[in-house]
C-alpha cells in the first residue's frame, strides 16, 4: 500500500533523509521510531506530499506522492502531531467542516460524522467549542477528522500526545481495530506505545534505517551473557558453532576476564544449557550467565548508539 524507495531529502547542504526504503501494507501498523532530529517527520511529510523527495520515490496504492499528489492524499488519512483545529468551531460542526473538504455528500457526511464521533469517544463534546476541550479531546477529533473518508491509509504522527493513561489505553486498542483493514503509519518517541500498538518497528537515525523488525521476533530473540576467564581467540570460534548463536559480541574485562554478549537467533531459545556446558568442557571459569529478551528497547539503543 505504501511503498517508500530509496528516499533522499535534502535542504542545502543538510541531508536529512538519507536512502530510506520501506513498505507498509493493508493489514498491520507500522511502527516509526527514532531520537529527534532522526528524519521521521520529514519522511511522513514526503509520503503525505508535503514535501518532494530530492530523490528516490513514494508510492501510495500504486499512485505517485509527487506527480499524483492530489489523488494520494484523498486515499490518506493524516494526523499530525500539532493538530490543526478552529478553535471557534464546535466539534460536530468542524467534522462537516471537514467533510466537505472532503466532498462527501449531505448524508455520508452525516452517518461519517456521527460513526467517528461514537468511535473516538467524542460524544459527550460534540457540541462544545474546540478551544474550550482539553488537549487530550482536541487530539481525539484530529483522529476523528482524519478518519471521517474512511481512508485505506492512516499516518498517524505522536497519537497519543496529551492523553491520558485511559485515553492512551483506548486509543491503542483503536488503531489495532483500524489496522486489521487499513495501513497503519504510527510515528513516535514512546517506545512502549509503539511495542503495543505495533506490528512491525523500523528505527531511523541520522536519516537512514539503522534497524528493522516484527513485535513477534522482538519477543522471541534472546540475548545472553557470559563472562568467561578465556582467551578470546579460543572462546570466540567455539561460541559461534553453538547451534542458534546469531551473533557475538566480546568485551575485555580486568584480570583476563572476558563478557561475551551472545545474540540467539529467533529459533535458537535459550543457550544458557549450551554455554555452560562449553565453559566446563574447556575448563573456563564462569562468573555470570544470563538470558533476557533484547526487546524494542534494546533494539533502538543498538540502533541509535552513537547518534548525538
Amino acid at each position: 500500500m505504501i511503498e517508500v524507495a530509496d528516499i533522499h531529502k535534502s535542504f542545502g547542504k543538510v541531508k536529512a533523509v538519507r536512502g530510506v526504503t520501506f513498505t507498509a501494507s493493508p493489514g498491520e501498523a507500522l511502527g516509526i521510531l527514532g531520537p529527534n532530529g532522526a528524519g521521521k517527520t520529514t519522511t511522513i511529510r514526503m509520503i503525505t506530499g508535503w514535501l518532494p523527495p530530492t530523490s528516490g520515490s513514494v508510492t501510495v496504492d500504486g499512485l505517485d506522492s509527487v506527480d499524483q499528489s492530489m489523488a494520494v492524499r484523498r486515499r490518506l488519512g493524516y494526523l499530525p502531531e500539532t493538530t490543526p483545529l478552529y478553535p471557534e468551531m464546535r466539534v460536530k460542526q468542524y467534522l462537516d467542516y471537514r467533510g466537505r473538504l472532503y466532498r462527501l455528500s449531505r448524508s455520508q457526511r452525516k452517518a461519517a460524522i456521527d460513526h467517528r464521533i461514537d468511535q473516538c469517544a467524542l460524544t459527550a463534546v460534540r457540541d462544545r467549542r474546540i478551544g474550550e476541550l482539553s488537549k487530550g479531546y482536541k487530539q481525539r477529533v484530529g483522529l476523528a477528522s482524519a478518519l471521517l473518508h474512511d481512508p485505506p491509509i492512516l499516518i498517524l504522527d505522536e497519537p497519543t500526545s496529551g492523553l491520558d493513561p485511559s485515553q492512551i489505553a483506548e486509543s491503542r486498542n483503536l488503531i489495532r481495530e483500524l489496522a486489521q483493514t487499513k495501513a497503519v503509519l504510527l510515528s513516535s518517541h514512546i517506545l512502549p506505545e509503539v511495542e503495543k500498538a505495533c506490528d512491525r518497528v523500523i528505527v531511523i537515525a541520522q536519516g537512514e534505517v539503522r534497524a528493522e523488525a516484527t513485535m513477534t521476533d522482538l519477543m522471541t530473540s534472546r540475548q545472553h551473557t557470559i563472562e568467561l576467564k578465556a582467551d578470546p581467540t579460543a572462546a570466540l570460534p567455539a561460541i559461534n558453532a553453538i547451534k542458534g548463536v546469531a551473533s557475538i559480541k566480546p568485551s575485555p574485562l580486568e584480570s583476563g576476564w572476558t563478557r561475551f554478549t551472545v545474540e540467539a537467533t529467533n529459533s535458537g531459545g535459550d543457550l544458557r544449557e549450551a554455554l555452560g556446558a562449553l565453559a566446563l568442557t574447556n575448563s573456563w571459569p564462569v562468573r555470570e550467565l544470563s538470558i533476557k529478551s533484547t526487546g524494542l528497547e534494546t533494539l533502538f539503543a543498538n540502533a541509535v548508539e552513537g547518534v548525538q
